[in-house]
């Protein structure tokens, strides 16, 4: 009978508490590090006054979630969901993108089950938020969209079309993959997280709920003052989601399918990007039919740190898969 020492065993607990730490803490310090120091030092924000008021909605066989739903130029615009990246929400990932994009499009974004006023659930799981994608615009009475997830958000929107076919008419994948376990260490950190956070499942989804419960009903639409507007956007987020939301990452793996994908495609790859090498996001847009491959010069923060470079190739990525959308699939939504 195979037996684990007890030096083996006391590793691999070790091993396990300092995954948690890392997929816990560092994320988190580093996000409201980059805030701060971007508003306060070399790096200069967008100025946002204030960002499109959303509002609380019950969305049938789901539960109630955090919605914006920004109307178009014109009724026939497409509609673009925004799907945002882990340990932030809708609003902190998009502030700076959500007006030049609702210029040209309808936009939809909401907060990830688990993220912000998201919905809770006794677990995370990337299927389940590619169901709640389909049921928001089926609720909002949008037969078809385009997905533009970042990062996580890039799971999801994968995930969505491998789930939903009939309800995505396009792809935008930025700064993403279509695995996080990839290499040798990363084969290691994962499944050592996952034993981790398992017997403390319990206590992620009462941390979840109490936080969520603490919310204010509505976020500010104000961004007057960015800093501490972004804190309180980063702290409706649950310290426990993270580690949760890394290890169903570290499960995810779309190569199996991603190579059916057969909706205009575009994939944003951040050069310098320390979350997610750019091979990886290449290899991404390599792996889907016709899928265009756009670069940006940042890092994995682009989105917010260097959106004034990030945001130009965002909105000529969106344009170029708008502009192979059939008439019929222009009109929807």
């Amino acid at each position: 009978m195979f037996r684990i020492s007890r030096r083996h065993r006391a590793m691999t607990y070790q091993a396990a508490q300092h995954a948690l730490l890392l997929a816990t803490y560092v994320p988190r310090r580093l996000t409201i590090a980059g805030l701060a120091y971007g508003a306060q030092r070399l790096v200069t924000l967008p100025e946002v006054a204030s960002v499109p008021e959303g509002r609380m909605v019950d969305v049938p066989g789901r539960g109630r979630m955090f919605v914006a739903d920004v109307p178009g130029p014109t009724p026939e615009a497409p509609t673009v969901v925004l799907l945002h990246g882990l340990a932030t929400t809708a609003y902190l990932s998009w502030f700076a993108a959500l007006g030049a994009v609702a210029e040209h499009y309808r936009v939809v974004t909401f907060d990830l089950r688990w993220h912000g006023r998201g919905l809770r659930g006794e677990s995370f799981r990337l299927a389940d938020c590619a169901d709640d994608v389909a049921a928001v615009l089926e609720h909002l009475g949008i037969e078809r969209a385009v997905l533009a997830g970042y990062s996580l958000g890039g799971a999801v929107a994968q995930e969505t079309w491998h789930r939903h076919p009939e309800k995505v008419s396009g792809l935008v994948l930025c700064s993403t993959s279509g695995s996080w376990s990839v290499d040798r260490g990363e084969r290691l950190f994962f499944p050592v997280l996952g034993a981790a956070i398992t017997p403390l499942s319990r206590l992620a989804v009462a941390a979840v709920e109490r936080r969520s419960a603490s919310l204010p009903d509505l976020p500010s639409f104000d961004t007057t003052h960015l800093t501490s507007w972004g804190l309180a956007e980063l702290r409706s987020t649950s310290g426990w989601t993270t580690p949760h939301v890394m290890a169903e990452l570290g499960r995810f793996d779309s190569a199996a399918w991603i190579g059916e994908v057969d909706v205009p495609t575009a994939v944003v790859v951040t050069e310098r990007d320390g979350a997610i090498p750019a091979a990886r996001q290449r290899a991404l847009a390599a792996a889907i039919p016709g899928a265009v491959e756009l670069s940006s010069p940042g890092g994995h923060a682009s989105l917010f740190l260097d959106h004034e470079r990030w945001g130009l190739v965002f909105l000529d990525a969106l344009e170029r898969v708008a502009a192979q959308l059939p008439t019929s699939g222009r009109l929807a939504g």
